[in-house]
């Protein structure tokens, strides 16, 4: 390994980490770069680098933060070969693998090879003339006091079923376990390639998501009676959408890389994050 980059979460004390990798790296002769407006406000001795040249010049991504942070790490990693490592600063983040104690250990594995990697599949749609890219998800979300969202769904160059609802959500299995899950969609392994179609507090019969293969075509439509709709790409606002438009949803596997050091599995993790509760009528210590 010959670079290391950093991504700083932008409000959690993250000092004790950035010295962390600071110090393994100077022991191995390992440059460290971080995003200049992010290690310039440590004034810390990582070398300085516009965002978008972190992916490409790094053979490595650590992400200091919580699930927000490491999100915005793989965007900076699409198309790289650079893996993204999560560790975890206070909360338990979903996304990440180590705690800041954890990390110089981690660091070593992955310098000797002693890892894997998932894969993680990103969506993009076009909004507005810009492309964007979400790992989560990309919800249409009503305004509040405006008409609710009435979105037709259009799988594998057909219609297939027409939404009202507060929200419709297209998310990857990355985002099975954030709002999608919340409206009631389920959890997804990161190795199945498909993408999940979730209402949000659904004003119809047929309140059901819908698991569509990368292989086929997605689009939504707006209906005429719909009112204007908020897109939310991984939980920010990137723009607005009218009754008429159609957004076509375009699934990349394997965009982005993210390391496992086969402490725990995927479920395990959704498990413990999620605070998943079994059946009252389950004995209790069924394991």
């Amino acid at each position: 390994m010959h670079a290391v980059g950093l991504v700083l979460h932008p409000q959690r004390d993250s000092a004790e980490a950035t010295a962390a990798v600071l110090d393994w790296a100077t022991r191995r002769d390992i440059r460290v770069l971080g995003i200049d407006s992010e290690v310039t406000r440590l004034n810390c001795a990582a070398e300085a680098v516009p965002a978008a040249d972190l992916g490409r010049s790094c053979d490595l991504i650590v992400s200091l933060g919580g699930d927000g942070t490491m999100l915005r790490a793989m965007r900076l990693a699409d198309g790289q070969q650079a893996p993204v490592l999560g560790v975890n600063l206070g909360k338990l983040g979903f996304l990440a693998e180590v705690d800041v104690p954890d990390l110089a250990e981690a660091l070593s594995a992955i310098d000797e090879h002693r890892f894997s990697v998932e894969h993680r599949l990103a969506v993009d749609a076009a909004i507005g003339g810009r492309l964007v890219t979400a790992f989560n998800d990309i919800a249409l979300v009503r305004y509040p006091g405006q008409p609710i969202a009435q979105i037709a769904v259009h799988a594998g160059g057909h219609p297939f079923v027409s939404y009202a609802a507060d929200a419709v959500v297209v998310a990857t299995p990355t985002g099975s376990t954030a709002y999608s899950f919340s409206a009631g969609g389920p959890i997804v392994s990161p190795e199945v390639e498909a993408l999940l179609v979730t209402p949000a507090a659904p004003h119809s019969a047929y309140n059901r998501g819908l698991v569509v293969s990368v292989g086929d075509s997605l689009e939504l439509e707006l209906l005429p009676a719909s009112g204007g709709l908020a897109v939310e790409v991984d939980g920010e606002v990137a723009g607005n959408v009218d009754p008429g438009d159609v957004i076509r949803v375009q699934p990349r596997p394997a965009a982005a890389h993210v390391v496992r050091l086969g402490r725990t599995t995927f479920y395990e993790r959704a498990r413990r994050k999620l605070r998943l509760a079994d059946s009252a009528e389950i004995p209790v210590g069924w394991p």
